[in-house]
């Protein structure tokens, strides 16, 4: 079974091809602008690498939250299209639990996004990606009573978390049975409400 990843919900693009219990490519790269226009060729790359036709992915991952407003957007855009035009269904994922993959001797591990004024989007997690306290927006200062059984993983600069090196297997390992979404019906998981949408409410 050939299955795709995509996650675009931070600046840390990775696009990831998985045949049966082998990752067979994958592609990781901080983009800060212009994600849109390089995902498709960023994928149809991996393909000729691989000697692959989009016609020969069997299971589509996107990351759909929570995260960057507009990386997610472009993900799971990309991923619909695809899923549409291979009359295939689309598994989401969190970002957080793809984070959660990363490596640790600690007995939980703690994803974190900047979501900012002291905010992050956070979720607590087992080293088997079991969900401990499931994915929310919440403040810094919450977080600050964990102790030392705990490891905080974050792609961005807040202090004390480690950066997160991914395992791509582990993650669809847990989901590939998962029954998939009709890419008509998949929406972006933001967690929080964009800031035109803020700022309406506080003007009604």
């Amino acid at each position: 079974m050939i299955s795709l990843l995509i996650d675009t919900s931070t600046s840390n693009l990775t696009v990831s091809i998985i045949n049966d219990q082998e990752v067979i490519y994958i592609y990781q790269e901080t983009i800060l602008s212009d994600m849109s226009s390089k995902l498709l060729p960023i994928i149809d790359n991996g393909l000729k690498e691989l000697d692959l036709k989009l016609e020969n992915i069997d299971k589509i991952f996107v990351v759909n939250g929570p995260g960057s407003f507009t990386g997610i957007r472009v993900g799971v855009t990309v991923a619909k299209t695809i899923a549409w035009a291979l009359k295939k269904d689309i598994t989401p994922l969190s970002s957080l639990e793809l984070m959660a993959t990363t490596n640790t001797s600690k007995k939980y591990i703690v994803p974190m996004i900047d979501a900012r004024r002291n905010n992050v989007f956070a979720g607590i997690y087992d080293n088997n990606l079991n969900c401990i306290k499931g994915d929310k927006l919440i403040s810094c200062d919450e977080l600050s009573n964990l102790n030392d059984d705990y490891e905080f993983v974050s792609y961005d600069n807040i202090a004390g978390v480690i950066k997160p090196n991914i395992d791509v297997l582990k993650i669809i390992n847990k989901h590939i049975n998962d029954k998939g979404i009709n890419p008509h019906n998949l929406n972006p998981n933001y967690l929080k409400l964009t800031e035109a949408e803020e700022n309406k409410l506080k003007n009604d």
